[in-house]
């Protein structure tokens, strides 16, 4: 039986992770503080914590008195980001496509357009969008801030998956033609498979980036049936009624765990965001 060598330790990057570790120390250590703080019961002035309750978590079994319930309030604020990461891989991938490999008219002042709506901050245009969901009636809806989120996302979206196309070998399409496939299944059997490490990313990017999003729903979408986590935790902010620190605390460490399984899960693809475009 053959054994398989393991590969040689790199004992040169210890002092790189050693110094990273110590770095994040305190920021986990702030995490692990956040939880504790939200299963626990502290006398006054007290520096450790006297027993354990669950008392901050009652929100996910019962619904606050003037608030959404927190279960309808994550549903939306998954299909909000879902959605919106959708919208944002499918333009951007045909797009990007098009302006990479296509000779189509004014390609330079389209790529030079995105890249200036790209530059305009959301806020600045939100009166105007504001307006116009109005006159459509899509105002407090998720459609709309769905659609406007996605709209804002795109510019990035656009120029970051032309620049994966840009990596990939003309052979490989001009292989599929020339064996009698169309252009669309070129792109779709092809092409596509070359450039997954830029989708996963965008798709990565786009649902954190949805997920956090506060300024647009909270102004376009205010509505408590439409209300997304970001929102529904200011509120505890705003009211002064009935304000409880603790379940702030633990709505917050709520709102953060999925983001951290989604990291945890995918941070792998962005490890590997230039490894598309592989030659021969």
């Amino acid at each position: 039986m053959v054994e398989r060598s393991q590969p040689p330790v790199n004992y040169r990057s210890w002092p790189v992770i050693s110094v990273l570790t110590i770095a994040s120390l305190p920021l986990l250590l702030m995490y692990v503080y956040l939880f504790l703080d939200t299963v626990t019961v502290k006398q006054a002035d007290a520096l450790l914590p006297s027993g354990f309750t669950l008392q901050h978590w009652r929100f996910l079994w019962q619904t606050t008195e003037g608030k959404a319930n927190i279960w309808q309030v994550t549903a939306n604020t998954l299909l909000f980001s879902a959605c919106t990461t959708s919208l944002v891989l499918i333009v951007s991938s045909m797009a990007g496509y098009v302006l990479s490999r296509l000779n189509v008219p004014a390609r330079g002042f389209f790529l030079a357009g995105v890249m200036v709506l790209h530059a305009f901050p959301s806020v600045t245009l939100i009166i105007a969008i504001f307006i116009v969901l109005q006159v459509i009636g899509l105002y407090n809806s998720l459609i709309g801030v769905i659609l406007v989120k996605a709209a804002i996302d795109l510019p990035l979206g656009i120029w970051l998956m032309k620049g994966f196309y840009d990596t990939v070998p003309w052979e490989i399409e001009m292989a599929g033609v020339v064996d009698g496939a169309s252009r669309f299944r070129v792109w779709r059997s092809l092409v596509l498979p070359q450039v997954q490490p830029g989708i996963m990313a965008l798709g990565l990017f786009s649902f954190l980036s949805g997920w956090g999003e506060f300024i647009l729903p909270q102004v376009l979408a205010p509505g408590n049936q439409v209300q997304v986590l970001s929102v529904y935790l200011a509120d505890f902010l705003a009211d002064d009624n009935n304000y409880d620190f603790y379940m702030f605390k633990a709505v917050g460490v709520f709102y953060l765990v999925p983001v951290l399984l989604v990291y945890a899960l995918f941070n792998k693809y962005l490890m590997n965001i230039y490894g598309s475009g592989s030659k021969g």
